[in-house]
C-alpha cells in the first residue's frame, strides 16, 4: 500500500456501557469524519472483539486504508493487539495510533459526559493529526542464545533453574554464599506441617544433578552488556581469584532476603534470652531449648514503621507455628504473642485458631505505645497497654521471641551493574505490578521471591515459576526483532558531546568511526532521555518525532468544533 498520502480509517469503540454510556460515540464517528485525511470512520461494540478485527482487516483493503487510530481504552493492554491486527492486514505496524476515550474521558468525567465527549473529540483529533505525520518504522532480527542466567541459589532460584532446565534450556545459575538453599536452611517446617529440610534436599538435589544446570557458588556478577536475548556476563568469584564470561538470552533475579538482626531493639544483642524467631526455631528444631515458665513473643519489630512500612508477611505465622510447637512440646509451658495485627491469610487462619485453642494468650498493642522490656535478674519484665482490658499490663519472661522484619539481600552493586531500579526499602522493583508483574522496564530480565518483596515460600514457588514461564517466551524463539521505536542521530548535527553517552540508561549510544553518535537499536528501549538531553537537538525518537509531538499540540488547542 501507498504510505505517503494518508489515507486514515477511525475506528471508534463503545465498549459497551464503559465508554457508550458517558461518552456520545456516534457523535465522535460524526467528528471524525471531517478531519483531514480520513477517509473512513466506523463506529464498533467491541473494537478489540475478533468479529471488529476481521472487520477492520476488510475495511483497510476496501477503503485503502494506510494509517489506523482506534479510540477506544488503554493503549498499555490494547495497542499490541491493534498493531498486529493492522500488520494481518498489509501494514506496517507501527502506521497505528491510540485515543483512550475509556480511561482518559468516560471513566474519570462520568458525571460530565458533555465535557467528556468533548474530550474525546478533542483525544481524536489529536490522534489524526500525529496519524499524519508517523511513518513505518523498520525492525531487525537477531539471534535468540537460548540459555539463562539465574541470580540467586534460594527456593525462587532453584525452582527457576530446574523449571528451565526441565523445558531443554541451558541454565547457569550462581549464589553468592557457599551453599545453596538460602532461608530455608534454618527452618524446619511450615505451618501447615511441610518438612522444609526435605523440601530443601529434593531441590538441591534437583538442581545440581541435572545436566543442563551449572551451579556456581561463591560467585557474583562483575560486568554485564548486551540485551534481550543476547547478554554477555562476567561472573567473578567472590574472593577475586577467578572469572569466568557467560553468554546468555534472559535473566532472573532470585536474590532473595534475610530476617532483620533488630540490634538496639528489645534488648536484643544485649541479652541471650532475647532471640529472633528463626533463632527460636533453630533451638526448638535442635532440641537447645531450656525449659521455661513463659515466652514472651513481640509482632512487627523493625516493619510497619516510618522505616519500613510494609508487612513482612511471614511474621505471624512463624510466631504461631513456634508457639504451636512449644505448647505441644510442653502444654503447662505459657506463651504470650503482642501483636498489633494478626495476619494468618489464607487458610493459614486455622492455625490461629488452634493455637488459641492449646492456650496461647494473645495481647494486642498499638503502634504508638509499643511494649516495653527491662532486664531483671532471673526474668524479663515486659510492660504494654492491654486496649481490651484498657490498662498497663506487666509479664515476666523468660523467652523473648521477636517477629522482626524481612529484609532484601543487599543488591545495590547488582543493580547498579543490571540498571534495575529498586524501592526505597532495596527490593527490586517490577515493571507493573498487575501487567508484568515478573518482569523488569528491562527487556529479558525478570524477578521473583524475595528479592521482589516479603513473601512465604509457596508464593516465592509460585513467582518462581511465573519468572520462568515468562523468560520461556524469550528463550523458545529463534530469531527476535528490534528497532522500531528507538532514537535517531542525524550525524551532521551531531557535535560528539557525549551528553546522549552520559544520560541513557542503557549504554545505547556511542560514538562511531565518523566521530558522530550513533544509537545501537538492539540496546535503546526508546525511553528518550538522549532526545531531550541532546543540546544540538541532533536526536529524535522515532514514532515520537518532535514534528508529530508538535502536530499534536496544535491540535489539542484548536477548537473542538
Amino acid at each position: 500500500m501507498d504510505t505517503d498520502e494518508p489515507r486514515i480509517g477511525v475506528f471508534v469503540c463503545n465498549c459497551g456501557i464503559n465508554i457508550g454510556s458517558i461518552v456520545d460515540v456516534p457523535a465522535v464517528k460524526r467528528y471524525a469524519e471531517t478531519l483531514p485525511n480520513v477517509v473512513l470512520s466506523d463506529e464498533n461494540l467491541f473494537t478489540c472483539s475478533q468479529d471488529t478485527q476481521d472487520k477492520m482487516k476488510k475495511m483497510i483493503d476496501e477503503y485503502n486504508i494506510n494509517r489506523v487510530v482506534v479510540a477506544s481504552c488503554s493503549p498499555r493492554t490494547h495497542e499490541p493487539l491493534f498493531r498486529e491486527t493492522i500488520r494481518e492486514a498489509g501494514l506496517n505496524k507501527y502506521l497505528f495510533d491510540m485515543a483512550n476515550i475509556r480511561d482518559q474521558c468516560s471513566w474519570v468525567h462520568m458525571h460530565e459526559k458533555e465535557d467528556a465527549t468533548e474530550k474525546a473529540k478533542a483525544l481524536v483529533r489529536m490522534a489524526v493529526m500525529n496519524s499524519n505525520f508517523i511513518k513505518p518504522l523498520g525492525e531487525v532480527t537477531v539471534d535468540v542464545n537460548k540459555k539463562a542466567l539465574v541470580v540467586g541459589g534460594g527456593i525462587a532460584g532453584m525452582t527457576v533453574a530446574f523449571k528451565l532446565a526441565n523445558q531443554y534450556f541451558e541454565v547457569f545459575l550462581i549464589e553468592t554464599n557457599s551453599f545453596l538453599g538460602g532461608n530455608l536452611r534454618p527452618i524446619s517446617q511450615t505451618l501447615d506441617g511441610t518438612d522444609i529440610q526435605g523440601l530443601l534436599a529434593e531441590y538441591t538435589e534437583k538442581v545440581t544433578s541435572h545436566p543442563l544446570i551449572h551451579v556456581l557458588t561463591d560467585a557474583k556478577i562483575k560486568e554485564h552488556a548486551g540485551f534481550k536475548g543476547n547478554y554477555k556476563t562476567v561472573i567473578i568469584a567472590v574472593d577475586g581469584k577467578k572469572e569466568v564470561a557467560i553468554e546468555h538470552g534472559v535473566i532472573v533475579i532470585a536474590t532473595g532476603g534475610s530476617e532483620l538482626k533488630p540490634h538496639g531493639k528489645y534488648l536484643y544483642g544485649e541479652d541471650k534470652r532475647v532471640l529472633t524467631q528463626s533463632e527460636l526455631e533453630a533451638c526448638i528444631m535442635e532440641n537447645q531449648l531450656p525449659t521455661f515458665e513463659r515466652c514472651v513473643m513481640i509482632q512487627c519489630v523493625g516493619s510497619r514503621d516510618e522505616k519500613r512500612p510494609y508487612c513482612s508477611r511471614v511474621c505471624c505465622s512463624t510466631s504461631i507455628k513456634n508457639a504451636i510447637a512449644l505448647k505441644n512440646r510442653h502444654p503447662d509451658e505459657d506463651v504470650v504473642i503482642l501483636y498489633r495485627d494478626i495476619r494468618t491469610y489464607g487458610f493459614l487462619e486455622r492455625y490461629y485458631l488452634q493455637a488459641r485453642r492449646l492456650g496461647v494468650r494473645f495481647i494486642r498493642y498499638s503502634a504508638d505505645n509499643p511494649p516495653v522490656i527491662e532486664q531483671l535478674d532471673n526474668a524479663l519484665s515486659i510492660t504494654c497497654f492491654d486496649p481490651s482490658l484498657m490498662e498497663q499490663v506487666t509479664l515476666s519472661a523468660d523467652i523473648v521471641a521477636l517477629s522482626s522484619a524481612i529484609i532484601p539481600a543487599e543488591t545495590q552493586e547488582l543493580a547498579t551493574i543490571l540498571k534495575l531500579p529498586r524501592t526505597n526499602h532495596g527490593f527490586f522493583l517490577e515493571a507493573h505490578m498487575k501487567l508484568r508483574p515478573v518482569d523488569f522496564a528491562s527487556d529479558g530480565i525478570f524477578l521473583c521471591g524475595l528479592a521482589h518483596s516479603p513473601k512465604n515460600i509457596q508464593e516465592c514457588i509460585a513467582q518462581a515459576e511465573a519468572a520462568a514461564a515468562r523468560a520461556i517466551t524469550i528463550l523458545s524463539k529463534e530469531k527476535m526483532a528490534v528497532g522500531g521505536v528507538v532514537a535517531h542521530v542525524e550525524g551532521e548535527k551531531c557535535a560528539a558531546c557525549l551528553t546522549c553517552v552520559r544520560a541513557c540508561p542503557y549504554a545505547a549510544p556511542f560514538i562511531n568511526e565518523n566521530g558522530e553518535a550513533e544509537i545501537d537499536i538492539s540496546k535503546c528501549k526508546g525511553c528518550g532521555s538522549c532526545v531531550a538531553e541532546c543540546p544540538a537537538k541532533a536526536i529524535d525518537l522515532m514514532h515520537y518525532r518532535d514534528a508529530q509531538i508538535t502536530e499534536k499540540i496544535k491540535a489539542l488547542c484548536a477548537s473542538g468544533g
